[in-house]
């Protein structure tokens, strides 16, 4: 799983190479914070904040041992065909990294035999905080008025302001770690490659590139998404309410499961119901999750 020096990363290549016009984005600063969203809520990088939303509605995913967000039930709810905010779109980033780094983890795992387990976990995350300490970051979130009110309507749901403020404070703090903490040439990772993250990390940003300045273009992310990445197909916004739904009943089936062995699921009294927005309908829906 990528962490926020990974998404600072990606974030700093974009604005360093691309005209922000062309990719639709008008506030740098909102689009960075946006590449934070989906994990604030979560509990692990901003302990702080005021409640907990489960993992399996901040970033689309089924549970699985390394879970691949669904970024086009996203944008097709949420981005395409809408004017989208900066937050939006850098929440739609985030949500591409994670997609195609778990993606190409788990393929790479499961092709050298290794079978999944805390051990595994440990080894990928390890390898993960590796190498997004050789990336040299140094972009810092500002909270401003503007970033503020468009946390605040973030369709899907809203972010508070302390909120926000406390996770652009992790953030900033990550950069600075990250300064601390460098690491110079090709590390020795214990499970995955260089190669690998060379490569993957290269995928990030073609699909993320190509799928801001076709909405940029035409209003939607499919089309650029699909000439970098074969086989992708456009999300209808009726389609992505049935794989919300089908995200919900296997979550919710996974923390039944959980409970019957006597565990609970992570954060489990901390979570609140969330009014999850899905105004890309053809009629305004609302769907509440626990």
């Amino acid at each position: 799983m990528p962490s926020w020096n990974i998404h600072t990363a990606h974030v700093e290549g974009l604005l360093a190479h691309d005209d922000l016009a062309t990719l639709g984005i008008r506030d740098a600063n909102a689009f960075l914070f946006g590449n934070f969203v989906p994990d604030v809520y979560v509990g692990y990088m901003v302990r702080s904040c005021s409640h907990k939303i489960r993992y399996r509605i901040t970033h689309l995913a089924e549970p699985d041992f390394i879970p691949t967000p669904h970024f086009d039930l996203f944008a097709a709810l949420y981005v395409d065909g809408l004017d989208a905010s900066d937050v939006t779109l850098g929440t739609w980033a985030h949500l591409v990294a994670d997609h195609i780094y778990n993606l190409h983890t788990s393929r790479y795992i499961q092709s050298i035999g290794v079978p999944a387990g805390e051990q595994t976990r440990i080894r990928k995350q390890g390898d993960f905080d590796l190498f997004g300490r050789t990336l040299r970051i140094s972009l810092k979130p500002q909270v401003t008025e503007g970033l503020l009110a468009q946390a605040a309507a973030f369709p899907q749901y809203g972010l508070d302001a302390a909120d926000v403020r406390a996770a652009a404070e992790a953030a900033c703090d990550i950069v600075d770690a990250n300064a601390e903490r460098q690491v110079d040439g090709t590390p020795e990772y214990s499970l995955l490659t260089a190669d690998f993250f060379a490569e993957t990390s290269a995928e990030v940003s073609r699909v993320i590139r190509a799928g801001l300045a076709s909405h940029a273009a035409c209003g939607s992310t499919a089309p650029g998404v699909a000439e970098v990445m074969p086989g992708y197909l456009t999300m209808s916004p009726e389609g992505a309410l049935e794989g919300i739904a089908r995200v919900e009943r296997m979550g919710a089936e996974s923390e039944r499961r959980m409970r019957a062995r006597g565990r609970k699921p992570p954060f489990d009294d901390e979570v609140v119901p969330v009014h999850m927005a899905i105004p890309n309908t053809p009629k305004w829906q609302g769907s509440t999750h626990a």
